[in-house]
C-alpha cells in the first residue's frame, strides 16, 4: 500500500509540473501584459479569467488576466435586476388605447327634451355618459407614454449584478478582439458549438464599428448580435445565453463603472431626471 501511494504522489507531482510547464510555455509564447486594476480592492481578492481567441474553431486560451470584483463579483441583487428589466420594458412602451369622451362622440347637439314640464330627469345631450352610445368618464386618452427613469444608482448595481452574474455562471467570454478568418456563417456556429456557449452570444467590442467578419457572419443570424460597450445594458446581458466581451471592452465598462462607483460629487448624477422639452 505504501508503494502504491508513493507512486500516486509522485505521478501527481509529475502532472502537476507538465500543467505548470504547459502553463508558463502558453504565457511566454503569448506575452499577454497584465491588466491595470484601477482602484484596487482591499479587502476581496481580484477575480480571474481566461483571454481568449477567435482564430480557430477550438478554445485556444492567450493567458488570465484579472477582473475587478467590485465590477464582476458582486452580491447580485435580483430586486433591482428586476427594477431594470421593467424599467427597461416599459420605458419604449407607449399605449395607443383611447376612450372617446361626451364632447368626442358623434351627434348629441341638441336637448333631448325639455327641461321641466314631462316628469323626466333632466339631461342636456344623448351622448352624456349615462346614455347608451354616450362617453366614458376617465377613460384612457392615446398615446400614453409609460416612460419614467430610474435612479442613477440603481441602474449602475444592475450591471453589476448582471456582469457578475454572467461571471459566476461561466456565461462570461473574454477574447482578444471580434477578429474572424473567415466571414462565412458556418464558421462561427462551430466555433459556439465547440466552445459550449449557449444559443444566443451577444459580442460587446468597444467601437460601434464592428470587423467587417463577424458583421457579415452575424447579419444573418438572429440570436448573435453585436454591441458597443456603451449601449451594454441588463436586458440584453440576460436576453441572450453567452456573453462574449473584448479586452478592450472590459477595460472601458470596468474604468466607467469603478469611476462611479467612488466619486466623491455624486449631485450630478443624482438630480431629478429632467425632459428636455426643447
Amino acid at each position: 500500500m505504501l508503494v502504491n501511494v508513493t507512486t500516486k504522489i509522485r505521478n501527481c507531482s509529475c502532472l502537476s509540473r507538465i500543467y505548470s510547464t504547459v502553463a508558463l510555455s502558453t504565457t511566454e509564447k503569448t506575452n499577454i501584459e497584465p491588466r491595470v486594476i484601477a482602484f484596487p480592492p482591499k479587502y476581496q481578492d481580484t477575480r480571474q479569467i481566461w483571454l481568449e481567441s477567435l482564430d480557430t474553431i477550438d478554445r485556444r486560451k492567450l493567458g488570465l488576466l484579472e477582473l475587478h470584483p467590485s465590477v464582476f463579483a458582486t452580491n447580485p441583487r435580483i430586486d433591482i435586476i428586476n427594477q431594470n428589466i421593467r424599467w427597461q420594458s416599459l420605458y419604449r412602451y407607449v399605449s395607443y388605447a383611447h376612450t372617446k369622451s361626451r364632447f368626442e362622440v358623434r351627434g348629441g347637439g341638441r336637448k333631448p327634451w325639455p327641461q321641466k314640464g314631462l316628469g323626466k330627469a333632466r339631461h342636456g345631450s344623448i351622448r352624456s355618459p349615462l346614455f347608451k352610445g354616450g362617453g366614458v368618464i376617465h377613460g384612457p386618452k392615446s398615446p400614453t407614454p409609460h416612460f419614467y427613469m430610474l435612479p442613477f444608482y440603481t441602474r449602475l448595481h444592475g450591471l453589476t449584478s448582471a456582469l457578475s452574474i454572467k461571471f459566476a455562471q461561466d456565461d462570461l467570454c473574454l477574447v482578444d478582439n471580434l477578429e474572424l478568418p473567415t466571414e462565412e456563417q458556418g464558421y462561427l456556429d462551430e466555433l459556439v458549438k465547440s466552445r459550449l456557449w449557449g444559443p444566443s452570444v451577444l459580442f460587446v467590442d468597444v467601437d460601434d464599428v464592428m470587423p467587417r467578419n463577424i458583421t457579415i457572419a452575424t447579419d444573418g443570424v438572429k440570436h448573435f448580435n453585436l454591441m458597443p460597450s456603451y449601449g451594454l445594458n441588463v436586458y440584453s446581458m440576460l436576453k441572450h445565453d453567452t456573453l462574449v466581451l473584448t479586452r478592450a471592452a472590459v477595460d472601458h465598462i470596468e474604468s466607467k463603472i469603478l469611476e462611479h462607483l467612488h466619486k466623491n460629487d455624486t449631485r450630478a448624477v443624482m438630480d431629478k431626471y429632467k425632459i428636455d422639452q426643447c
